[in-house]
């Protein structure tokens, strides 16, 4: 699986990023994440490289608990983060880059489903392309709301 996103926010990268980034907010605008904790500090302490979350979502009606390692983070631009636990191995990115009306933000998401979610396979991928294109959506209505 390899699906990509992207929409057009009309707001600055670093708004936009400080955001999205901040991983205290994903269950806010990420389709079935019911939870996300710090689980490990970054090499610097806090958030940033080599910092673990574990996030608990609900996917194809079952709890999925995970940890993303964060591999490279440079604010405002990328958020880089790979599955160090969890039932299906998986790449997240995200990317905001400055376009002419704001921001263009997208969220890519490679993964190797296996055993269980290996039979559902297409419709895994359909899902999470649907998901994330919601997620940016509820970025985007997140943000200019308030």
């Amino acid at each position: 699986m390899d699906v990509t996103a992207e929409r057009v926010i009309a707001l600055p990268p670093e708004r936009v990023a400080a955001y999205a980034m901040d991983w205290r907010h994903d269950h806010e605008w990420t389709q079935g994440i019911r939870a996300a904790a710090l689980t490990a500090p970054g090499d610097g302490g806090g958030f940033g490289l080599g910092a673990e979350v574990t996030r608990t979502a609900y996917f194809l009606g079952k709890r999925i608990d995970y940890v993303l390692r964060v591999v490279e983070y440079a604010p405002p631009a990328v958020l880089d983060m790979k599955s160090v636990a969890g039932p299906i191995p998986m790449h997240v990115t995200y990317r905001f880059d400055p376009h002419p009306d704001g921001t263009l933000a997208s969220i890519r998401i490679r993964g190797d489903a296996s055993g269980y979610y290996r039979l559902a396979g297409p419709l895994m991928t359909r899902t999470v392309r649907r998901n994330i294109r919601k997620d940016l959506r509820d970025l985007e209505r997140r943000l200019t709301s308030s």
